[in-house]
């Protein structure tokens, strides 16, 4: 029961993001999205957390692709600690049609999806952006535990030209596979 009382907080927090914000202009997705390569594990960098999300350590996105628009989502990490208690999440994504592959609804708790867009995904598939229109979550990911400074500056220029404010940004605590 507590579990769904902490899902259904995490959704009233991440809806209403039908309506735009005022002055912003709609956020922008990449182009396309190959799901059989988006699909793996990806390390959570950083990211302007949900409530769910701040305590994470050690948080990873797996997505495995059920068919042609739905995505198997497990979202897991450690709760404040690298030896904290293992969470794990498992919402199913549907790809909305026209969109290239990169805007999907996330589905944590029938009948509410949350938005999900593409925003940033480099040519190997190797690092992307998860962003909302509302600019009130992000999630700057990887294929590896780390991002080499450099990008992960560029990511940031791209994030605040995109509107987002980069003081609600947060590190999350990565710590490589053998040692956890």
């Amino acid at each position: 029961m507590q579990k769904k009382l902490i899902i259904c907080g995490l959704l009233l927090s991440l809806f209403g993001c039908a309506s735009q914000p005022g002055g912003l202009a709609p956020i922008t997705t990449v182009s396309e999205v190959d799901l059989e390569r988006f699909s793996g594990r990806w390390y959570v960098i950083a990211n302007i957390p949900t409530f769910l999300e701040k305590q994470a350590w050690n948080a990873t996105e797996d997505y495995q692709l059920r068919d042609a628009t739905t995505v198997d989502t497990t979202f897991s990490f450690t709760k404040g600690s690298f030896a904290g208690k293992r969470k794990t999440y498992t919402p199913v994504a549907t790809v909305i049609p026209g969109t290239g592959n990169a805007v999907w609804d996330m589905q944590f708790l029938w009948p509410f999806k949350a938005e999900y867009r593409v925003i940033w995904l480099d040519r190997d598939y190797a690092v992307t952006v998860i962003g909302r229109s509302k600019r009130d979550y992000v999630w700057i990911m990887a294929r590896q535990p780390s991002l080499e400074p450099a990008l992960r500056n560029e990511i940031e220029r791209f994030l605040e030209q995109e509107g987002y404010d980069l003081t609600k940004l947060r590190d999350v605590p990565q710590q490589p596979l053998a040692e956890r």
